[in-house]
């Protein structure tokens, strides 16, 4: 599937403990220039994926201006990409800046106990 400007790295299935659950796990990079037409053919997609296996996805968003913690974006682009994770029920665990300061390398899950100690 075109992802526009999207890179997807990798995207595996991985079956669980006991055939119980499949992970799918994605690694991404959004360009800091992402138009929004790349940036909702991804929200297509990761609607579509969100809704079959148990999902991980990480990546570089470059999307510094989002408060993970209140939830709130300055621009609108990332008004948009919060809106999208709100819309797929996904948890954001990285707490801590990963680069200058910023927030940018993320990580996804739709289970809250998929994964942890993130560091």
């Amino acid at each position: 599937m075109d992802m526009g400007a999207y890179k997807l790295f990798r995207k595996d299935r991985i079956r669980g403990k006991a055939n119980k659950v499949d992970i799918l796990l994605g690694v991404c990079y959004r360009p800091p220039n992402q138009d929004d037409e790349g940036d909702e053919l991804f929200y297509k997609l990761l609607a579509d994926v969100s809704k079959s296996a148990a999902l991980a996805l990480v990546g570089d968003f470059n999307l510094p201006d989002i408060c993970w913690e209140l939830s709130t974006a300055e621009k609108r682009q990332s008004r948009r990409f919060l809106e999208c994770i709100e819309d797929n029920f996904l948890l954001q665990l990285v707490n801590e800046r990963t680069r200058g300061g910023a927030l940018l390398d993320l990580l996804f899950t739709d289970r809250e106990r998929l994964v942890r100690d993130v560091v």
